[in-house]
Protein backbone atom coordinates (compact mmCIF):
# COMPACT_ATOMS: atom_id res chain seq x y z
CA UNK A 1 0.00 0.00 0.00
CA UNK A 2 1.00 3.59 -0.49
CA UNK A 3 1.21 4.03 3.25
CA UNK A 4 3.63 1.14 3.75
CA UNK A 5 5.78 2.43 0.91
CA UNK A 6 5.54 5.91 2.39
CA UNK A 7 7.20 4.60 5.55
CA UNK A 8 9.93 3.02 3.46
CA UNK A 9 10.51 6.31 1.71
CA UNK A 10 12.61 9.13 3.12
CA UNK A 11 11.62 12.53 1.78
CA UNK A 12 12.64 16.17 2.28
CA UNK A 13 11.62 19.51 0.75
CA UNK A 14 13.77 22.65 0.69
CA UNK A 15 13.74 26.08 -0.91
CA UNK A 16 16.64 28.17 -2.22
CA UNK A 17 17.07 31.76 -3.43
CA UNK A 18 18.09 33.58 -6.59
CA UNK A 19 21.18 35.79 -6.38
CA UNK A 20 22.18 38.81 -8.45
CA UNK A 21 25.89 39.43 -9.01
CA UNK A 22 26.98 43.02 -8.50
CA UNK A 23 30.56 42.08 -9.38
CA UNK A 24 29.99 39.72 -12.29
CA UNK A 25 31.28 36.22 -12.95
CA UNK A 26 31.97 35.71 -16.66
CA UNK A 27 34.44 33.13 -17.90
CA UNK A 28 35.70 29.75 -16.69
CA UNK A 29 39.28 28.54 -16.54
CA UNK A 30 38.10 24.97 -16.03
CA UNK A 31 34.92 23.95 -17.83
CA UNK A 32 34.37 20.67 -16.00
CA UNK A 33 34.90 21.88 -12.42
CA UNK A 34 33.42 25.31 -13.23
CA UNK A 35 36.37 27.32 -11.93
CA UNK A 36 35.99 31.04 -12.71
CA UNK A 37 38.62 33.39 -14.13
CA UNK A 38 37.67 35.97 -11.48
CA UNK A 39 35.99 36.23 -8.10
CA UNK A 40 32.45 37.65 -7.90
CA UNK A 41 30.03 39.10 -5.39
CA UNK A 42 26.27 38.93 -5.20
CA UNK A 43 23.14 39.89 -3.31
CA UNK A 44 20.82 37.02 -2.38
CA UNK A 45 17.18 37.93 -3.09
CA UNK A 46 14.27 37.14 -0.78
CA UNK A 47 12.53 33.80 -1.29
CA UNK A 48 9.10 35.30 -0.64
CA UNK A 49 9.37 36.69 -4.18
CA UNK A 50 11.78 34.39 -6.04
CA UNK A 51 12.69 30.84 -5.13
CA UNK A 52 13.18 27.28 -6.25
CA UNK A 53 11.42 24.55 -4.29
CA UNK A 54 12.81 21.00 -4.47
CA UNK A 55 11.59 17.73 -3.00
CA UNK A 56 13.84 14.68 -2.98
CA UNK A 57 12.89 11.16 -1.93
CA UNK A 58 14.87 7.96 -1.55
CA UNK A 59 13.23 4.53 -1.63
CA UNK A 60 14.21 0.94 -2.35
CA UNK A 61 11.03 0.82 -4.46
CA UNK A 62 12.55 3.19 -7.06
CA UNK A 63 14.23 1.47 -9.97
CA UNK A 64 16.30 4.44 -11.15
CA UNK A 65 17.24 8.03 -10.29
CA UNK A 66 14.74 10.44 -11.85
CA UNK A 67 14.27 14.23 -11.96
CA UNK A 68 11.37 16.51 -12.90
CA UNK A 69 11.87 20.25 -13.47
CA UNK A 70 8.86 22.57 -13.63
CA UNK A 71 6.51 19.67 -14.36
CA UNK A 72 8.60 17.99 -17.05
CA UNK A 73 10.83 14.96 -16.64
CA UNK A 74 14.46 15.76 -17.54
CA UNK A 75 17.44 13.58 -18.32
CA UNK A 76 19.13 12.69 -15.02
CA UNK A 77 22.34 11.74 -16.83
CA UNK A 78 23.18 15.42 -17.51
CA UNK A 79 26.86 15.68 -16.46
CA UNK A 80 26.30 18.60 -14.06
CA UNK A 81 23.40 16.87 -12.33
CA UNK A 82 25.49 13.75 -12.06
CA UNK A 83 28.42 15.52 -10.45
CA UNK A 84 26.15 17.00 -7.76
CA UNK A 85 24.55 13.62 -7.03
CA UNK A 86 27.89 11.85 -7.06
CA UNK A 87 29.54 14.34 -4.69
CA UNK A 88 26.71 14.28 -2.15
CA UNK A 89 26.64 10.47 -2.17
CA UNK A 90 30.42 10.41 -1.77
CA UNK A 91 30.20 12.63 1.32
CA UNK A 92 27.37 10.47 2.69
CA UNK A 93 29.46 7.31 2.25
CA UNK A 94 32.38 9.02 3.92
CA UNK A 95 30.17 9.98 6.85
CA UNK A 96 28.75 6.48 7.12
CA UNK A 97 32.25 4.98 7.18
CA UNK A 98 33.40 7.43 9.85
CA UNK A 99 30.29 7.38 12.06
CA UNK A 100 28.61 4.11 11.08
CA UNK A 101 25.24 5.83 10.64
CA UNK A 102 22.71 3.08 9.77
CA UNK A 103 20.10 5.45 8.33
CA UNK A 104 22.60 6.82 5.86
CA UNK A 105 23.72 3.30 5.08
CA UNK A 106 20.19 2.25 4.12
CA UNK A 107 19.42 5.06 1.72
CA UNK A 108 22.83 4.97 0.05
CA UNK A 109 21.59 1.90 -1.82
CA UNK A 110 18.30 3.58 -2.77
CA UNK A 111 17.56 5.46 -5.96
CA UNK A 112 16.25 9.04 -5.65
CA UNK A 113 13.39 10.96 -7.18
CA UNK A 114 13.83 14.73 -7.39
CA UNK A 115 11.14 17.25 -8.27
CA UNK A 116 11.88 20.96 -8.58
CA UNK A 117 9.80 24.06 -9.44
CA UNK A 118 10.63 27.75 -9.80
CA UNK A 119 8.07 30.42 -8.98
CA UNK A 120 9.51 32.65 -11.76
CA UNK A 121 10.18 32.24 -15.51
CA UNK A 122 13.21 30.04 -16.20
CA UNK A 123 15.82 31.08 -18.77
CA UNK A 124 14.38 34.59 -18.88
CA UNK A 125 17.68 35.94 -17.65
CA UNK A 126 16.63 35.51 -14.02
CA UNK A 127 19.23 33.25 -12.44
CA UNK A 128 17.20 30.06 -12.47
CA UNK A 129 20.18 27.72 -12.64
CA UNK A 130 21.73 29.32 -9.55
CA UNK A 131 18.62 28.80 -7.43
CA UNK A 132 17.98 25.39 -9.02
CA UNK A 133 21.37 23.84 -8.36
CA UNK A 134 21.69 25.44 -4.91
CA UNK A 135 18.32 23.93 -4.03
CA UNK A 136 19.23 20.53 -5.50
CA UNK A 137 22.47 20.31 -3.54
CA UNK A 138 20.95 21.59 -0.30
CA UNK A 139 17.97 19.20 -0.56
CA UNK A 140 20.15 16.16 -1.34
CA UNK A 141 22.44 17.10 1.55
CA UNK A 142 19.44 17.11 3.91
CA UNK A 143 18.19 13.82 2.47
CA UNK A 144 21.56 12.10 3.00
CA UNK A 145 22.38 13.84 6.29
CA UNK A 146 25.44 15.53 4.80
CA UNK A 147 26.73 18.70 6.48
CA UNK A 148 29.59 21.12 6.00
CA UNK A 149 30.86 22.95 2.92
CA UNK A 150 28.25 22.58 0.17
CA UNK A 151 29.03 25.60 -2.02
CA UNK A 152 31.85 23.69 -3.71
CA UNK A 153 29.36 21.03 -4.84
CA UNK A 154 26.74 23.58 -5.93
CA UNK A 155 29.45 25.32 -8.00
CA UNK A 156 29.88 22.12 -10.04
CA UNK A 157 26.20 22.31 -11.00
CA UNK A 158 26.20 25.98 -11.97
CA UNK A 159 28.92 28.47 -11.10
CA UNK A 160 26.65 31.13 -9.65
CA UNK A 161 24.77 28.48 -7.63
CA UNK A 162 27.56 28.44 -5.06
CA UNK A 163 26.57 32.00 -4.09
CA UNK A 164 22.93 30.98 -3.55
CA UNK A 165 24.06 28.73 -0.67
CA UNK A 166 24.11 31.80 1.60
CA UNK A 167 21.82 34.72 2.33
CA UNK A 168 22.64 38.43 2.26
CA UNK A 169 25.87 39.49 0.56
CA UNK A 170 28.05 36.69 -0.74
CA UNK A 171 31.45 36.48 -2.39
CA UNK A 172 32.59 33.60 -4.57
CA UNK A 173 36.32 33.40 -3.96
CA UNK A 174 37.85 32.13 -7.21
CA UNK A 175 40.51 30.10 -5.40
CA UNK A 176 43.97 29.03 -6.53
CA UNK A 177 43.93 25.25 -6.49
CA UNK A 178 43.59 23.22 -9.68
CA UNK A 179 41.13 20.83 -8.02
CA UNK A 180 38.80 23.72 -7.09
CA UNK A 181 38.67 22.82 -3.40
CA UNK A 182 39.19 26.48 -2.47
CA UNK A 183 36.79 27.93 -5.06
CA UNK A 184 34.00 28.57 -2.58
CA UNK A 185 31.26 30.98 -1.59
CA UNK A 186 31.54 32.92 1.66
CA UNK A 187 29.03 35.24 3.26
CA UNK A 188 30.26 38.84 3.51
CA UNK A 189 27.31 40.07 5.57
CA UNK A 190 23.87 38.59 6.38
CA UNK A 191 20.70 40.15 4.89
CA UNK A 192 19.94 41.80 8.26
CA UNK A 193 23.09 43.94 7.91
CA UNK A 194 21.54 46.43 5.46
CA UNK A 195 17.80 46.35 6.12
CA UNK A 196 16.98 49.43 3.99
CA UNK A 197 18.31 47.95 0.74
CA UNK A 198 15.62 47.18 -1.86
CA UNK A 199 15.58 45.59 -5.30
CA UNK A 200 13.34 46.07 -8.34
CA UNK A 201 13.51 43.59 -11.19
CA UNK A 202 12.17 45.04 -14.43
CA UNK A 203 11.26 42.06 -16.57
CA UNK A 204 11.74 43.22 -20.13
CA UNK A 205 10.87 39.99 -21.89
CA UNK A 206 10.34 36.48 -20.64
CA UNK A 207 11.77 35.00 -23.83
CA UNK A 208 14.58 32.49 -23.83
CA UNK A 209 17.87 34.21 -24.56
CA UNK A 210 19.66 33.78 -27.89
CA UNK A 211 23.10 32.94 -26.50
CA UNK A 212 23.17 30.92 -23.29
CA UNK A 213 25.68 31.93 -20.62
CA UNK A 214 27.75 28.75 -20.87
CA UNK A 215 28.44 29.14 -24.60
CA UNK A 216 28.66 32.92 -24.35
CA UNK A 217 31.32 33.04 -21.67
CA UNK A 218 33.42 30.40 -23.41
CA UNK A 219 33.54 32.47 -26.60
CA UNK A 220 34.41 35.55 -24.53
CA UNK A 221 37.32 33.76 -22.83
CA UNK A 222 38.61 32.70 -26.26
CA UNK A 223 38.21 36.01 -28.09
CA UNK A 224 37.94 39.03 -25.77
CA UNK A 225 41.16 40.81 -24.75
CA UNK A 226 39.05 43.07 -22.52
CA UNK A 227 37.86 40.06 -20.52
CA UNK A 228 41.42 39.13 -19.61
CA UNK A 229 42.20 42.66 -18.49
CA UNK A 230 38.99 42.68 -16.45
CA UNK A 231 39.77 39.38 -14.70
CA UNK A 232 43.42 40.16 -13.99
CA UNK A 233 43.32 43.83 -13.04
CA UNK A 234 39.86 45.33 -12.64
CA UNK A 235 37.89 42.78 -10.63
CA UNK A 236 40.39 42.20 -7.78
CA UNK A 237 40.29 45.93 -6.90
CA UNK A 238 36.52 46.11 -7.32
CA UNK A 239 35.95 43.13 -5.02
CA UNK A 240 37.73 44.91 -2.18
CA UNK A 241 35.92 48.19 -2.81
CA UNK A 242 32.54 46.43 -3.06
CA UNK A 243 33.00 44.52 0.22
CA UNK A 244 33.95 47.78 1.93
CA UNK A 245 30.91 49.62 0.52
CA UNK A 246 28.61 46.86 1.84
CA UNK A 247 30.25 46.81 5.28
CA UNK A 248 29.89 50.61 5.51
CA UNK A 249 26.40 50.57 3.95
CA UNK A 250 27.68 53.25 1.54
CA UNK A 251 25.01 53.24 -1.16
CA UNK A 252 26.80 55.74 -3.41
CA UNK A 253 29.93 53.56 -3.61
CA UNK A 254 27.86 50.36 -3.85
CA UNK A 255 25.65 51.76 -6.62
CA UNK A 256 28.43 53.21 -8.74
CA UNK A 257 30.52 50.04 -8.58
CA UNK A 258 27.45 47.96 -9.42
CA UNK A 259 26.69 50.02 -12.54
CA UNK A 260 30.29 50.19 -13.71
CA UNK A 261 30.73 46.45 -13.31
CA UNK A 262 27.51 45.68 -15.17
CA UNK A 263 28.61 48.01 -17.98
CA UNK A 264 32.01 46.37 -18.19
CA UNK A 265 30.53 42.89 -18.29
CA UNK A 266 28.37 43.91 -21.26
CA UNK A 267 31.39 45.60 -22.84
CA UNK A 268 33.21 42.25 -22.72
CA UNK A 269 30.19 40.69 -24.43
CA UNK A 270 30.48 43.30 -27.17
CA UNK A 271 34.25 42.69 -27.28
CA UNK A 272 33.59 38.98 -27.83
CA UNK A 273 33.91 37.91 -31.47
CA UNK A 274 31.34 37.56 -32.91
CA UNK A 275 29.76 40.01 -30.42
CA UNK A 276 27.00 39.05 -27.97
CA UNK A 277 24.14 41.46 -27.27
CA UNK A 278 22.19 40.74 -24.11
CA UNK A 279 20.84 44.29 -23.68
CA UNK A 280 17.98 45.44 -25.90
CA UNK A 281 16.44 48.87 -26.49
CA UNK A 282 14.40 48.62 -23.28
CA UNK A 283 17.57 47.87 -21.29
CA UNK A 284 19.30 50.88 -22.84
CA UNK A 285 16.37 53.15 -22.01
CA UNK A 286 16.40 51.91 -18.39
CA UNK A 287 20.11 52.74 -18.15
CA UNK A 288 19.57 56.30 -19.39
CA UNK A 289 16.55 56.84 -17.09
CA UNK A 290 18.59 55.71 -14.06
CA UNK A 291 21.36 58.17 -14.91
CA UNK A 292 18.84 60.98 -15.54
CA UNK A 293 17.15 60.28 -12.20
CA UNK A 294 20.48 60.33 -10.33
CA UNK A 295 21.54 63.52 -12.13
CA UNK A 296 18.23 65.18 -11.19
CA UNK A 297 18.99 64.52 -7.51
CA UNK A 298 22.71 65.16 -7.81
CA UNK A 299 23.43 61.83 -6.10
CA UNK A 300 23.39 58.09 -6.75
CA UNK A 301 19.95 57.04 -5.52
CA UNK A 302 19.38 54.08 -7.87
CA UNK A 303 21.74 51.62 -9.55
CA UNK A 304 21.19 49.09 -12.32
CA UNK A 305 22.73 45.70 -12.99
CA UNK A 306 22.08 43.43 -15.98
CA UNK A 307 22.97 39.74 -16.21
CA UNK A 308 23.04 37.73 -19.45
CA UNK A 309 19.65 39.03 -20.58
CA UNK A 310 17.65 42.25 -20.99
CA UNK A 311 16.06 42.39 -17.52
CA UNK A 312 17.17 45.24 -15.29
CA UNK A 313 17.86 44.69 -11.61
CA UNK A 314 17.70 48.02 -9.82
CA UNK A 315 19.05 48.62 -6.32
CA UNK A 316 17.94 51.49 -4.10
CA UNK A 317 17.15 52.33 -0.50
CA UNK A 318 13.60 51.88 0.71
CA UNK A 319 12.56 55.61 0.72
CA UNK A 320 13.29 55.85 -3.04
CA UNK A 321 11.09 52.93 -4.12
CA UNK A 322 7.63 54.50 -4.53
CA UNK A 323 8.87 57.41 -6.62
CA UNK A 324 11.16 55.35 -8.81
CA UNK A 325 8.39 52.82 -9.55
CA UNK A 326 6.29 55.80 -10.69
CA UNK A 327 9.16 56.86 -12.98
CA UNK A 328 9.28 53.37 -14.52
CA UNK A 329 5.50 53.43 -15.04
CA UNK A 330 5.84 56.74 -16.89
CA UNK A 331 8.57 55.44 -19.20
CA UNK A 332 7.07 51.99 -19.72
CA UNK A 333 3.32 52.30 -19.25
CA UNK A 334 1.74 48.95 -18.33
CA UNK A 335 -0.09 47.14 -21.12
CA UNK A 336 -2.98 45.02 -19.97
CA UNK A 337 -1.55 41.65 -21.01
CA UNK A 338 -3.18 39.72 -18.18
CA UNK A 339 -0.01 40.14 -16.08
CA UNK A 340 -0.07 42.06 -12.83
CA UNK A 341 2.34 44.93 -13.46
CA UNK A 342 3.61 45.09 -9.86
CA UNK A 343 4.50 41.84 -8.12
CA UNK A 344 6.16 41.16 -4.80
CA UNK A 345 6.32 43.57 -1.87
CA UNK A 346 3.60 46.25 -1.78
CA UNK A 347 4.44 49.60 -3.40
CA UNK A 348 2.93 52.91 -2.26
CA UNK A 349 1.80 55.58 -4.69
CA UNK A 350 3.86 58.66 -5.51
CA UNK A 351 3.34 61.88 -7.44
CA UNK A 352 6.22 62.95 -9.66
CA UNK A 353 7.44 66.54 -9.42
CA UNK A 354 7.29 68.57 -12.63
CA UNK A 355 11.06 68.42 -12.85
CA UNK A 356 11.05 64.62 -12.82
CA UNK A 357 8.07 64.46 -15.17
CA UNK A 358 9.90 66.55 -17.75
CA UNK A 359 12.86 64.17 -17.59
CA UNK A 360 10.86 60.98 -18.08
CA UNK A 361 8.03 62.31 -20.27
CA UNK A 362 9.78 61.88 -23.60
CA UNK A 363 8.84 58.95 -25.78
CA UNK A 364 7.11 56.41 -23.51
CA UNK A 365 7.47 52.75 -24.48
CA UNK A 366 4.22 50.94 -23.57
CA UNK A 367 4.72 47.29 -22.66
CA UNK A 368 8.52 47.57 -22.78
CA UNK A 369 8.57 46.38 -19.19
CA UNK A 370 6.18 43.45 -18.80
CA UNK A 371 6.13 43.61 -15.03
CA UNK A 372 8.15 44.67 -11.99
CA UNK A 373 9.11 42.36 -9.12
CA UNK A 374 9.76 44.29 -5.91
CA UNK A 375 11.96 42.42 -3.43
CA UNK A 376 14.83 42.77 -0.98
CA UNK A 377 17.88 40.81 0.22
CA UNK A 378 16.99 37.55 1.95
CA UNK A 379 18.28 34.39 3.63
CA UNK A 380 19.94 31.29 2.17
CA UNK A 381 18.39 27.85 1.54
CA UNK A 382 16.02 26.43 4.13
CA UNK A 383 14.51 23.07 5.01
CA UNK A 384 10.75 23.42 4.66
CA UNK A 385 8.44 22.29 7.46
CA UNK A 386 5.41 23.20 5.33
CA UNK A 387 3.90 19.96 3.97
CA UNK A 388 1.86 21.90 1.39
CA UNK A 389 5.14 22.68 -0.41
CA UNK A 390 5.90 18.97 -0.87
CA UNK A 391 6.23 18.19 -4.59
CA UNK A 392 6.24 14.37 -4.42
CA UNK A 393 3.31 12.11 -3.53
CA UNK A 394 3.26 8.99 -1.34
CA UNK A 395 4.67 6.95 -4.22
CA UNK A 396 7.46 9.45 -4.83
CA UNK A 397 5.98 10.78 -8.07
CA UNK A 398 5.37 14.47 -8.87
CA UNK A 399 2.14 15.94 -7.55
CA UNK A 400 0.28 17.89 -10.21
CA UNK A 401 1.40 21.23 -8.87
CA UNK A 402 2.84 24.61 -9.84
Amino acid sequence: SGNFRGQEMKKVTCTAPVNIAVIKYWGKQNEELILPINSSLSVTLHQDQLKTTTSAAASREFTEDRIWLNGKEENISHPRLQSCLREIRRLARKRRNEEGDENVSRILNDKVHICSVNNFPTAAGLASSAAGYACLVYTLAKLYGVEGELSEIARQGSGSACRSMYGGFVQWVMGERDDGKDSLAKQVEPESHWPELRVLILVATAEKKHVGSTAGMQTSVETSPLLKLRADLVVPERMEAMIESIRKKDFKAFGELTMKDSNQFHATCLDTYPPIFYLNSVSQRVISVVHQYNTYYGQTKVAYSFDAGPNAVIFMLEPTVNEFVEVVKHCFPPESNGDTYLKGLPVGSAVLSEGLQSIVASDPNPGGVRYIIYTKPGPGPTLSQDLTLDLLDADGLPLQCA
